[in-house]
């Protein structure tokens, strides 16, 4: 059988009188769906568990919602909502799909965990590539720059990242030029953009390392109280 969470009777009781009827509802069809589901409260609302996350609901001032963990491998392109949760802003169980169908789509997520099926690795999103600045790469060409040349062809296109995005992000010509000026420098002795950054090797914008602050000589401070008899 499954366990129920008094805080979730308790969360029921206190959401506004709309969503306590559509709250309740969804509570008895996840258990009848399911009917070893475990309740419990997280991120602050009530959550349904079946060997992992199975689904979640919540109430607002305006409206409540629920959702399926696994929500894109439980429903169809079809039935799912661009609003929150899978079934959008709901203010009465008028808005809700019927029984059957929340039932079925409930052993459905539920038959998920038992398998141990998970969701999709979401693919990451390939960045725009930078191009290189004419001055760079005409830099680049000529032979007194052949090391920086191979330093950079031989970079990870991470690396070769790091340089492009530091020149494109320079707010005037002049910092573009030097900061070109200072790839080259760093190209030729074989560094990449963040060797900078490496611990125990503190640097300015030119690569140099800052110079240390003379040592000030303290002034030797005077007593203001006279001693008595001077």
């Amino acid at each position: 059988m499954g366990k129920r969470d008094p805080r979730v009777d308790a969360y029921i009781a206190s959401a506004a009188e709309f969503a306590r009827p559509i709250l309740e509802h969804l509570r008895e069809l996840v258990h009848r769906g399911c009917p070893e589901v475990a309740e419990t409260i997280k991120w602050g609302a009530p959550h349904f568990e079946h060997k992992g996350m199975l689904a979640g609901m919540a109430a607002f001032k305006a409206h409540a919602t629920f959702g399926f963990w696994k929500g894109s491998l439980v429903l169809t392109s079809e039935t799912e909502h661009d609003a929150m949760g899978q079934f959008g802003r709901l203010r009465s169980r008028a808005d809700l799909p019927p029984d059957d169908e929340i039932l079925g789509w409930v052993r459905v997520a539920a038959r998920l965990n038992e398998s141990g099926i998970r969701l999709p690795t979401p693919r990451k999103h390939a960045r725009e590539p930078i191009p290189m600045p004419a001055e760079l790469a005409t830099a680049l060409a000529r032979p007194k720059h052949a090391r920086a040349r191979a330093t950079f062809e031989s970079l990870s296109p991470s690396h070769r990242r790091e340089y492009l995005e530091w020149i494109a992000e320079a707010k005037t010509e002049a910092t573009r030029a030097k900061r070109i000026a200072t790839t080259l420098e760093w190209l030729a002795e074989g560094k990449t953009h963040s060797w900078k950054y490496q611990p125990g090797r503190p640097t300015t914008e030119a690569g140099a390392a800052p110079r240390a602050k003379p040592a000030t000589r303290r002034k030797p401070t005077r007593n203001p109280v006279r001693r008595s008899g001077r």
